[in-house]
Parts: structure tokens; C-alpha cells; sequence
């Protein structure tokens, strides 16, 4: 039987515990989420008939500031995903030295049957369930798989109507014209860049003529494909739901982002080769990034895997049982926590200036954002150059000793 979402960071987390020998009694508080809040949202459907639905909102832990974790809407979510996810984002935003904690939230229901209006519906009735929750100094949501910056505006709107006060710090993801900001959708894929740089740079591969594989041409694999390609990589390979395309010298990542608007996939793009989708993890690259959906890289893809460095664009792609492998291989994986933490960065940022009610130029973003994602890196490759691990279990040790000094700072109440 396979490990729960949960019970695979509890095992993280004890093992980043015992590499940093924090203190047990700490480790023993954080392997219990501080809140579970879990809410029924009766919505009344278009053909006037009362649907239930089942929400949670779940704060991991707070010690370093109000919750910060996306909202997703899934047929299949549950409390044990929102309570791993949420756990998460309180390593992802220590990473990144972040004052905030972990949180996460999340609706079962299948968005894709829902109207318009019933989409609306169910936002604003589970804002209103999670409402005590949330707010700029205690609980910021953002947008996660199938929520978007329609449904922070909503959810944003609902906060500001309850507490009779504009809220636009209590979500951060939101339309340009409530205060969001223009380089949030984009942030994971320059964070990831950074990232790959770094690594690069550690490893002394030159960037420029390198090779790179993208899974998953979405929000953040498109983007990011064409970062890389501006940056002087060769993209060999991409794959996505409809299939995958390859070109040893290099794919026109523009022509290709204008084939998936025009057909909805990469498959069938001219400029390269169709290549079956499982066979991109054969293709010999410097550089692979899985941007798509979690465990891909199980134990066997591990062993097929012809890349010198792995980026975590996704969200868990990468299984527990897979990662010994690629390090026995030589592979160096940086891992999701650090790697796709350009988001959280960039929502940070947006609620900062939300909070300072003055936008700030655009460079100052993307230079703050480099800067952020570069501290981060070295502090996870030193951390690993010391202890002899991984970078995954490094980043966990890193994220866990910011943690935990912050729990001693603050003592225990009462």
C-alpha cells in the first residue's frame, strides 16, 4: 500500500528533524496541523436544486506569520491532501525566508460541470464558511489547480462585504485591476530559471547550448520553456496531455506556444518530431524540468532519466522511492519546495504592495524575485555540501531550522 500525501511529509519531516537535531518537542508539534477547519457549502444549482459540497481550510503552522496557501477546486480533494499541502507551504515560504506560515484550502467539486454562476456560488458560500479564518494579517489564499484570479476576486470581495472593509491584501493572485500584479503568473517559471542557473553555475555546465526537456507545456512549462530558450538552452523536448515533440537542435518555443493556441497541444507541431510521451524520459539532456502533475518520476522513470540536473517546476513529481535512485545515478534534484517557490515570492511581493497601497516598478520585482530565489538556493547547496545529502533533504532542514527557531523565539503559550 502506498503512502498517503501526508504520511510522505511526515517522513520528511522526521528526517529533516533528525539532520538537524531541532528540538523534539518542536518536531512533535509540527507533525500535527495547528487548524483543521472543515465546512459544509450548500449552493443553490441553475436548475433551483440544493448541492451540498465539502471545503476545508487547514493552517499548518503560524509561527512565522498569517497562513499563505492556495485554494483548489477538485472532484477528488481531501483533508489528508490539503493537510500535506499545507504543510508544504510552511517549508516552501522558510525556504525562501518568507514571514509566513503554511496553509492550504481546498472544495470537492468538479468545476468543469459547474456554470458560471454556480462557480461564483460555491466560491463566495465557502469564503464565507472559512471567512473567520482569513484576512491580511491572519490567512492569505491564492490560486491553485482550477481556481484562477476571477475566483480570488470573488473570494476577495466576499471578505471586503463580511468585514465592511476593502481587503485587497487578504488574497494575493488577483485581476490587475483589484491590485494584483503583473508578474504573479509568470514568477514560478522565473523562479525555476534562477534555479537552473544556480545549479548549473555549482555544477560549472555552461547554460548557454545546453539541453533541456520540458514535461508539461501549461502556466508554467510554456513560460518557462520560452525563458530557457531566451536564455540560450536548446528545448529538445516537450510533452503535454496530447502528446510530445522533439528537436535535437532546439525547438522554436514561439512558433510552438502559437500551435498549442491554436490546437490545445503540442502535439502535431510541425517544427519537431512526434515522440511518444513516456519516451521524453529517455532523451539525453543536461537539464529536465517536470512542470505537470505529481509522481511522474517514479522509481523506474528515475532509472531512465539521462539529465544532470532535475528542476521541480510541479508539485511532488518526484516519489519517495524514486529519489534514491537519482542520487545513486548522480542526478541533482532541486526540489519542489525550493524550485517552484518563485510563486509564493511573487505573492508575497503582491501583498506587500497590496499592504503599502504603492505598486512597485517592474524591475524592482524581478530583481527582488532573483535575489529571493538565489539566497535561497545557496543556503539549500551549502546545507547539502555539509551534511552530505541531497538538496531535497537539505531544503527540508533548512526550512525546518528557520521554523523551529522561530518557535523557540516566540515560547510556548500559555
Amino acid at each position: 500500500m502506498s503512502k498517503s500525501s501526508w504520511e510522505a511529509v511526515l517522513e520528511r519531516l522526521d528526517e529533516a528533524a533528525e539532520l538537524s537535531k531541532i528540538d523534539p518537542d518542536i518536531h512533535r508539534v509540527l507533525r500535527t496541523p495547528k487548524r483543521i477547519l472543515e465546512v459544509a457549502i450548500p449552493v443553490r444549482l441553475d436548475d433551483r436544486s440544493v448541492e451540498v459540497f465539502t471545503g476545508w481550510r487547514i493552517h499548518h503552522d503560524t509561527t512565522r506569520g498569517p497562513g499563505k496557501g492556495g485554494i483548489r477546486f477538485h472532484p477528488d480533494v481531501d483533508a489528508d491532501e490539503i493537510k500535506a499541502l499545507a504543510a508544504m507551504m510552511t517549508f516552501k515560504t522558510a525556504i525562501v525566508d518568507l514571514p509566513f506560515g503554511g496553509a492550504k484550502g481546498g472544495v470537492r467539486c468538479d468545476p468543469s460541470v459547474l456554470s458560471l454562476g454556480e462557480l461564483e456560488r460555491v466560491t463566495r458560500r465557502y469564503a464565507y464558511e472559512v471567512g473567520p479564518l482569513l484576512g491580511p494579517e491572519t490567512d492569505i489564499p491564492a490560486p491553485d489547480v482550477n481556481t484562477d484570479g476571477r475566483v480570488m476576486a470573488w473570494l476577495m470581495d466576499t471578505l471586503s462585504m463580511i468585514q465592511s472593509s476593502h481587503l485587497p491584501a487578504s488574497v494575493t493572485g488577483k485581476p490587475m485591476a483589484l491590485g494584483g500584479t503583473r508578474h504573479h503568473s509568470g514568477a514560478t517559471s522565473s523562479g525555476c530559471v534562477a534555479c537552473a542557473r544556480a545549479a548549473f553555475r555549482e555544477l560549472e555546465i555552461p547554460v548557454v547550448g545546453s539541453r533541456a526537456v520540458v514535461q508539461g507545456f501549461g502556466k508554467v512549462g510554456g513560460p518557462l520553456a520560452f525563458l530557457l530558450s531566451s536564455a540560450g538552452m536548446r528545448v529538445v523536448a516537450v510533452s503535454d496531455i496530447g502528446g510530445a515533440v522533439a528537436n535535437e537542435g532546439g525547438l522554436d518555443i514561439g512558433d510552438l506556444s502559437n500551435h498549442v493556441a491554436e490546437t490545445g497541444s503540442v502535439a502535431g507541431f510541425a517544427g519537431g518530431e512526434a515522440v511518444n510521451a513516456d519516451a521524453i524520459w529517455n532523451i539525453e539532456c543536461e537539464l529536465l524540468v517536470p512542470a505537470a502533475l505529481g509522481g511522474v518520476i517514479d522509481e523506474a522513470v528515475a532509472g531512465r532519466v539521462h539529465a544532470k540536473v532535475i528542476v521541480e517546476a510541479a508539485n511532488g513529481p518526484t516519489t519517495l522511492a524514486a529519489q534514491p535512485v537519482l542520487d545513486e545515478r548522480g542526478v541533482v534534484v532541486v526540489p519542489d519546495i525550493l524550485a517552484n517557490a518563485g510563486g509564493v515570492t511573487a505573492s508575497y511581493f503582491e501583498w506587500a504592495q497590496a499592504r503599502q497601497g504603492y505598486p512597485w516598478d517592474d524591475g524592482v520585482v524581478a530583481e527582488r524575485l532573483r535575489h529571493k530565489m538565489d539566497e535561497a538556493f545557496t543556503a539549500v547547496w551549502a546545507r547539502s555540501q555539509t551534511l552530505g545529502v541531497d538538496m531535497r533533504a537539505a531544503a527540508h532542514v533548512v526550512a525546518l531550522e528557520r521554523v523551529a527557531a522561530a518557535h523557540e523565539a516566540r515560547g510556548l503559550f500559555p
